[in-house]
């Protein structure tokens, strides 16, 4: 007889392959940890979240010391005591710093090469950039939410002894801190698309601001076209999520309205995460 030959008996697969696939809520936890290892960072969003609330109470008490109760158009005033609570200083501040850190986020890494070694790491480009996105989201809108929420409850409570402070109960309450919260991350994520286009420091910040602040002053609502492009713009949707009624403010021709406003803050968003991922993606293959 012959003996038969020894059984090999089947290995249990040891998951190599998964193990070596970066699950992606360690890219977000890197993502995370890289982008406050920048002392930069928290100096840049403390300090400047510190000055916008000055700046949103300074219009508060300059209100509180002019107005006396009683006077003016209810509509109007309801109108003041919101745009008190965050302004248009505060808007610009919010889309420049918001829109430099976004930029720097990505910019920063290749600045300093250490994106070859994140790339090295983990070769699935997309999830890379798109952890940075999230991370960048999150963190953006936390500064958002701290900035237009303390200039409301700040704002309001000085307010308060002329009768025309207001609570986030009041029906116009909640869309405008929300637009004023949103407006960051959307100004951020926008930076972080042209950081991804540009890969240079000082060109990805200027050409920013270029498109977040100066931009949008080309166009007006006086004709179709123009006034199209303008609503396309994240400023002049947060101005329009800003103002209660248009009937109390100066006649124009075609005006924004909320829907597209919101649609167009979301549109900016997504859009600005597709680009950088599909740059990175082609362009470092």
């Amino acid at each position: 007889m012959t003996t038969p030959p020894p059984t090999t008996t089947a290995m249990p697969s040891t998951g190599t392959g998964s193990a070596l696939r970066t699950r992606f809520r360690d890219l977000l936890a890197a993502e995370w940890i890289k982008l406050w290892s920048l002392r930069s960072t928290a100096w840049v969003l403390g300090l400047s979240a510190l000055f916008i609330i000055a700046a949103n109470l300074k219009a508060a008490r300059y209100t509180y010391d002019h107005y006396t109760v009683g006077e003016g158009d209810p509509a109007t005033m309801l109108q003041v005591a919101l745009g008190d609570s965050f302004t248009v200083i505060a808007a610009d501040v919010v889309m420049i710093v918001a829109g430099s850190v976004g930029a720097l986020a990505l910019v920063g890494e290749y600045a300093s090469g250490l994106i070859r070694t994140t790339l090295v790491a983990v070769p699935d480009r997309r999830a890379v950039i798109t952890a940075k996105a999230c991370v960048l989201t999150v963190v953006m809108l936390g500064y958002g939410v701290l900035t237009a929420g303390v200039s409301f409850v700040a704002c309001q409570a000085v307010l308060a002894d002329t009768h025309i402070g207001l609570s986030l109960a009041d029906p116009a309450a909640p869309r405008f801190v929300a637009a004023a919260a949103l407006f960051a991350p959307v100004c951020a994520l926008a930076g972080f698309a042209l950081g991804a286009l540009i890969r240079h420091t000082a060109g990805a910040v200027v050409s920013t601001v270029l498109v977040l602040f100066f931009l949008p002053a080309f166009f007006n609502e006086r004709y179709r076209w123009s006034a199209d492009l303008l609503h396309a713009m994240p400023l002049q949707a947060w101005r329009r999520l800003a103002r209660v009624d248009l009937t109390h403010t100066f006649p124009v021709a075609h005006p924004a309205t909320v829907a597209g406003s919101w649609a167009t803050y979301a549109v900016w968003a997504l859009v600005s995460v597709a680009v950088a991922v599909a740059v990175v993606h082609r362009r470092d293959h």
